[in-house]
């Protein structure tokens, strides 16, 4: 990496709870600065303005968050126990999650609507692999036998995360996870009640 890459790179990490916590409105050039310890001619030696940085940062976060959900599924093979590591990634990690500020799509999402074009459709393309992933392990669960073939892969997949990203919400905005357990629960009751064979 080049000096140029990896003060780039520190940037992004040193800023990245910052703007998932405070968004892009409320994420000052202060803030950057403080977190960083450069000045403000280094951070737009590297970035060309505040947007630049935060759709950066935003794919930082998110490429993250997808790092971190894949590797704790990863190590199943069938499309059930995947969903069930799904769903169990959320139980065991919403206190980090929490803790930096919440879900970085969620929050990317309600800071851009109209405001940042540009973000707006960072997160849109993100949502859209977050539903075509899930509904690629519902399709596994159909071609192993598991999971009923009459079942709307996309539709299915896109109740989860609505779902999920609602217990987040609820549960982040009372501080306890009592929201994201119920909604858990749900799921799982329907993936038994309603996907399963």
């Amino acid at each position: 990496m080049s000096k140029a890459d990896l003060t780039r790179q520190l940037i992004i990490e040193k800023t990245a709870t910052i703007f998932n916590k405070k968004g892009f409105a409320g994420t000052s050039l202060s803030d950057i600065t403080n977190a960083t310890g450069l000045t403000k001619g280094s951070i737009y030696g590297n970035f060309e303005n505040k947007e630049e940085v935060a759709l950066a940062v935003f794919k930082h976060n998110a490429g993250e968050l997808w790092k971190k959900k894949e590797n704790w599924i990863s190590g199943y093979s069938d499309a059930k126990s995947k969903l069930t590591a799904l769903i169990d990634f959320y139980r065991k990690n919403w206190r980090e999650l929490f803790e930096n500020g919440g879900c970085p799509v969620m929050n990317a999402a309600t800071d851009a609507d109209d405001v940042m074009p540009l973000m707006k459709e960072r997160v849109k393309k993100t949502v859209e692999n977050w539903v075509n992933n899930v509904a690629k392990i519902l399709e596994e669960g159909i071609e192993q036998n598991t999971f009923k073939p009459t079942i709307n892969t996309v539709e299915y997949s896109r109740l989860f995360i609505m779902m999920i990203e609602g217990g987040i919400l609820f549960s982040k905005i009372t501080d306890k996870p009592d929201s994201l357990y119920l909604v858990l629960d749900r799921v799982e009751k329907i993936i038994e009640n309603e996907i399963l064979i």
